[in-house]
């Protein structure tokens, strides 16, 4: 799949992921809004870059698995499996030290070429352990 044909979602989590927090700037809206699960909602793109750098700490091993991914104008949908094993404390969730899997949905809207809202719908039970 080439960078053209990736969708937003993809390339945002993808870059997450690497630690590659530079690429949120042509990713994300300077004013971005993500609507995160345990608190971890951001209304800015150095807010998200924030949360990222303390999620990468807490959980280095941190995976998104995107499933499939549904677009339409400037609306994309994905459904994603995020793995990992918690190392640290990150969303008020205790680390257990063993590996979790987790299903999300993430919703984004786009506006100038770039995220402008975001929906992360996650089950962090799983994780709670």
């Amino acid at each position: 799949m080439t960078a053209a044909s990736t969708s937003h979602i993809e390339r945002w989590l993808a870059a997450g992921d690497a630690g590659d927090l530079e690429a949120f700037d042509e990713l994300l809206h300077p004013d971005v809004i993500v609507h995160a699960p345990a608190g971890l909602s951001t209304t800015s793109s150095e807010a998200e870059k924030a949360v990222w750098r303390e999620a990468k700490s807490a959980i280095p091993d941190l995976r998104h698995a995107v499933q499939e991914v549904l677009m339409d104008g400037d609306v994309q949908m994905a459904r994603v499996v995020v793995t990992g094993t918690m190392a640290a404390e990150f969303g008020g969730v205790v680390p257990t030290g063993r590996p979790f899997r987790m299903d999300q949905a993430v919703i984004v809207h786009l506006r100038e070429g770039r995220i402008a809202e975001a929906w992360e719908i996650a089950d962090v039970g799983v994780i709670r352990g």
